[in-house]
């Protein structure tokens, strides 16, 4: 009997690829790179618990491409950061992944050449450098979590997380949320369903058992203790945004049914600025308005921004590529990201 026949007859091709061990022995991590990591987190706990007044904001490109403009953003962020670290905590949103609906480029450490050559060796290699360089710089990072294999070459550089809309009902997801030694956000589903989130947020605060890989690359058993800082984000969803006051109420009033922590994080772009970018800064002060009239559950806020605005089609020749300019969702520029942070530092009152 022919065996190719039995199994793998939808593989063209498979390689062995690094250890999670073998990647940390190339590019190690620095002390200071995790004292960065480690105060991130647990600041971003502070809030969550209520013992540190600030809010967060995750901020940054909607995915990188070029590690050369996120150094330099990251560069911009950190200098921002020290000015409002009073009463803002900014964590730089570095997204290596992403989930498509149909078909699209899968981020850096998919496709780090944008060819669709898939060198996903070489993509978690340049992926790890630049967490690396970013947390050296003091920044603490975030970043969704998406493949299931990933957390084990990069997760200790994070000190945020998120489940995107597209993944928040995976069964896979929930567990590997469980076992994220970062706080961990769950995005409302792409048809601005709620409950999704919540049963998320309820099912990865308990243990569970599940296959993965361990730092030897050896497929493991998995028992986790459960994550206690798992938190809802409101993203909007279809042509239906779900920042506004009336809903944050509304979503106070589910979480507190559920025994769930009131703590909520919004993202002003997807659902919520109708993927308009311009519609972002509105949606943030928006946002910063209901803190100032006295919201207790909005802890973070999320924006989507790259050192210029606007996006750009990946070109046949890279060459091309306009630098510092997203190749998926449309960001917000830099100019405006400072001066709408600093705006809301200025009018939050000092607790």
């Amino acid at each position: 009997m022919d065996q190719k026949k039995i199994f793998d007859t939808h593989i063209g091709a498979s390689q062995v690829l690094l250890t999670p061990i073998q990647v940390k022995e190339k590019l190690p991590l620095t002390e200071e790179a995790a004292q960065t990591v480690l105060k991130g987190r647990q600041e971003i706990q502070n809030i969550l618990d209520g013992l540190d007044a600030r809010k967060f904001i995750v901020v940054g490109p909607c995915s990188i491409h070029d590690a050369h403009s996120a150094e330099h953003y990251a560069e911009k962020l950190k200098v921002l950061a020290e000015k409002v670290k009073d009463k803002l905590l900014l964590v730089m949103r570095v997204y290596f992944e992403k989930p498509r609906t149909t078909i699209g480029w899968k981020g850096l450490i998919n496709d780090p050449d944008m060819d669709d050559s898939f060198h996903i060796e070489k993509g978690l290699l340049k992926a790890r450098e630049l967490l690396i360089r970013v947390a050296e710089l003091g920044l603490p990072v975030a970043t969704e979590a998406l493949d299931p294999i990933t957390p084990q070459y990069l997760s200790e550089l994070i000190s945020w997380s998120a489940i995107g809309a597209r993944t928040i009902e995976s069964q896979t997801h929930r567990e590997m949320a469980s076992g994220l030694s970062m706080p961990v956000g769950f995005k409302n589903g792409t048809d601005n369903n709620i409950n999704v989130a919540l049963d998320a947020m309820q099912s990865s605060r308990i243990p569970h058992h599940f296959l993965g890989i361990n730092q030897m690359g050896q497929v493991s058993i998995f028992k986790t203790t459960g994550n206690p800082y798992g938190h809802i984000i409101l993203r909007g969803g279809k042509n239906q945004p779900n920042y506004d006051t009336a809903t944050v109420k509304w979503v106070e009033e589910q979480l507190s049914k559920r025994n769930l922590p009131p703590r909520i994080v919004i993202d002003c772009s997807h659902g919520n600025s109708n993927k308009n970018h311009k519609l972002q800064t509105s949606v943030f002060e928006d946002i910063i308005q209901q803190i100032l009239e006295g919201n207790q559950s909005i802890v973070g806020v999320m924006l989507e921004s790259n050192l210029y605005e606007g996006n750009q089609s990946i070109p046949s020749n890279l060459a091309e590529l306009k630098y510092g300019v997203s190749v998926t969702d449309k960001c917000i520029g830099w100019e405006e990201t400072e001066q709408i942070i600093l705006d809301a530092h200025e009018k939050l009152p000092l607790d």
